[in-house]
């Protein structure tokens, strides 16, 4: 993942953070009693204190949302930003500075003070004056578990080839023809692809769900040790003028139903 990839995912959880505590904030208003029907005119009225409960401006808020995340991750260090699960598979030190053992544990404490420390001063000011925290102290413990949230999702391993399946071709997107799946890095290279480091060994059962058209075109497309060094993932492939008009022509080929 980018820094651009990162930086939405944590947009993301401080979101969730900042919106839970400003969906519904009490605003002390006070409302007149209707008075007693008595048959007096002159009957007193009397004043309650009514909470009414109000929420922010969803325009404005989004727009806070953005000030604080862009102003907190640009603070991070670079690693922090760019963390991935490829990168803490090569540096066990990022792993042991960033990742809990699992999401109930959150971050050290002091690998949490050190962070909090850079964030700018306007953060948490701000962060005071629109209410969502009670006090600048309580920054850290607010922070805490959406450090560990955007953690968890930027460094979660690759999911299972059988569970990425999609509705469509990701080439032609095509969604009412059958699919097989293509091994971005096809498997006959597997052994040089390791011997020769161009990918991690993880890597290698990354597929795309393609139609048997668009399959045959991108082993036509280049050799299977191009493949896996240009062309591994889907993204590449169709980024590849070639393969864009491929797709526009392909996918108007369509036959009736019997």
């Amino acid at each position: 993942m980018t820094s651009d990839d990162n930086y939405a995912v944590f947009r993301e959880c401080l979101s969730s953070a900042i919106v839970a505590r400003s969906e519904d904030k009490p605003n002390t208003a006070k409302r007149r009693q209707k008075p007693k029907r008595n048959g007096r005119k002159d009957a007193t009225k009397s004043l309650e204190i009514a909470t009414v409960y109000t929420r922010a401006d969803p325009e404005d808020l989004a727009e806070f949302i953005d000030f604080i995340a862009s102003e907190t991750f640009a603070s991070f260090p670079r690693d922090l930003q760019t963390l991935s699960y490829a990168a803490i598979q090569h540096d066990a030190h990022l792993a042991t500075l960033y990742v809990p053992p699992d999401t109930d544990t959150p971050l050290p404490r002091n690998t949490l003070d050190t962070l909090c420390t850079v964030i700018p001063l306007d953060v948490t000011d701000s962060l005071t004056v629109y209410g969502i925290l009670p006090a600048a102290d309580d920054f850290p413990e607010f922070l805490s578990p959406v450090f560990t949230e955007y953690i968890t999702s930027v460094t979660s391993g690759p999911p299972a080839w059988s569970n990425t399946r999609t509705d469509a071709c990701e080439i032609c997107e095509r969604d009412w023809i059958p699919l097989s799946y293509h091994h971005l890095i096809p498997r006959g290279v597997h052994a040089k692809v390791i011997k020769k480091g161009w990918h991690d060994e993880w890597m290698l059962n990354s597929v795309a769900w393609l139609c048997r058209a668009c399959h045959s075109f991108v082993h036509r497309m280049a050799s299977n040790e191009e493949l896996a060094r240009e062309w591994f993932t889907v993204e590449r492939i169709c980024e590849r003028e070639d393969v864009q008009d491929w797709a526009k022509w392909v996918g108007r080929v369509r036959w009736k139903a019997k």
